[in-house]
């Protein structure tokens, strides 16, 4: 069970905060050894994920020992400006990682327009019995699993994490495929790719 330094044991923690704000190693790590555990569980709370929160223990070390000089004892305890600190890395860490993704995907979407734009262009000026039947040669000629995602997702209608669900495959292999067998059709149509 993790738990926090006993109350008696402020002055310590005290003298260990002016100690790093003086830029001592061994004060650094004994202060480390104190908090290390506590600071972790709680950006696992946030976090759930090992590696991020470690990763959040890690932020908040190097700003004690970038800010320890800033630390002021009339606003609370030194454990207390640490979780404060943890906390607020967790968030951002929390952030950045929902930035992230949603930029993968505003990328992943702006591809697959790209691609089905090209091919479209392509198209332009055939009636459409004739775009039906090219494209219908075209996809006949990609691979199995290339021509099975976009099916499923072109002329099915479902997302891709709906197709990868129906395949049993990793969303990341449906997307490949899906990038690979637009940028084919692409090629087999005359686009630039």
């Amino acid at each position: 069970m993790i738990t926090a330094p006993e109350p008696d044991d402020r002055a310590v923690e005290l003298d260990l905060m002016a100690r790093v704000a003086k830029r001592e190693r061994v004060a650094f790590e004994q202060l480390y050894d104190r908090y290390s555990n506590i600071l972790y569980a709680t950006a696992m709370k946030f976090l759930r994920e090992d590696a991020d929160a470690q990763d959040v223990v890690q932020d908040v070390f190097i700003q004690i020992w970038d800010k320890a000089k800033l630390y002021d004892p009339a606003k609370g305890k030194p454990l207390t400006w640490a979780l404060t600190l943890t906390r607020n890395r967790s968030i951002d860490r929390i952030r950045a990682i929902q930035r992230r993704g949603r930029l993968r995907e505003d990328f992943e979407k702006e591809t697959v327009v790209d691609e089905s734009a090209g091919i479209r262009e392509a198209l332009s000026g055939v009636d459409a019995s004739e775009k039906n039947q090219i494209l219908r040669d075209a996809v006949q000629r990609l691979s199995p699993e290339q021509r099975k995602v976009i099916e499923l997702a072109f002329f099915g209608g479902l997302t891709q994490n709906e197709v990868a669900n129906r395949l049993g495959e990793p969303l990341g292999t449906v997307k490949a495929r899906a990038r690979r067998g637009l940028m084919k059709l692409k090629e087999l149509l005359g686009t630039k790719p």
